[in-house]
């Protein structure tokens, strides 16, 4: 059963996505909250799976609240999603920078909302196509920052490449065929870096991977970056 949290000042927005998720099987809202503050602490009460997050609200903002719940180990298995009707970058970067598992615009289908909890329960990075490509291009147009990024040195050269690989929004299995190994072994590289890098989740790597400079958005996917 996934427990999900759902954050939103507005009620109408916060019963719309119970009911989706109350109606799917395998999943439980285990409660609401209306701003920033209230979230934090509906998330030290409950310790959902997945929260989804707005992030402009009274009180505290859903970024403000997404970095004071991946501040605290006793909430470290809690993923959160960031819903909002934006697709800013600053919100991108504000979001996943303070620990956020992923990104969704409101706009998004039930189908996808559905699936996006069932990922980020899972553990995996989440970000809507049209939010990966501002965040992609964005960060063209900075140079890699590896100041802000320490740790590089730690990671094998296949752990980078599958860093590398991971930021382009590669499955594990699309990892796997791009390495040349198993799916089992693509995997294990990931948790290995996400361990050294001290990772939260794969969002987090992918930040990594993009802020040190390991991979840059103009390479294709067979091109991991710096050695």
């Amino acid at each position: 059963m996934i427990r999900v949290g759902i954050v939103d000042d507005q009620a109408l927005m916060r019963a719309g996505f119970r009911a989706l998720l109350d109606a799917e099987e395998g999943i439980e809202v285990v409660g609401e909250a209306a701003d920033g503050r209230a979230a934090v602490e509906l998330v030290r009460a409950y310790v959902p799976d997945v929260v989804l997050m707005d992030v402009q609200m009274p009180v505290m903002t859903g970024i403000d609240a997404t970095r004071a719940i991946a501040a605290d180990p006793a909430l470290a298995r809690v993923h959160v999603v960031i819903l909002t009707n934006y697709g800013l970058d600053e919100y991108v970067f504000d979001a996943l920078r303070a620990g956020a598992a992923g990104f969704l615009l409101k706009d998004t289908e039930p189908a996808e909302l559905l699936r996006a909890v069932e990922v980020a329960a899972g553990g995996e990075a989440l970000l809507s196509p049209a939010v990966t490509r501002r965040l992609i291009g964005a960060f063209v147009s900075r140079p890699p920052d590896r100041a802000t990024a320490p740790g590089l040195e730690t990671l094998t050269r296949r752990e980078r490449e599958a860093t590398a690989l991971a930021a382009r929004g590669l499955t594990n299995d699309e990892i796997a065929v791009h390495m040349v190994v198993s799916p089992l072994t693509a995997k294990t590289h990931i948790s290995r870096a996400m361990t050294k890098l001290r990772a939260r989740d794969r969002a987090q790597l992918v930040v990594f991977a993009y802020e040190s400079g390991l991979v840059e958005a103009s390479r294709p996917p067979g091109a991991p970056g710096p050695a």
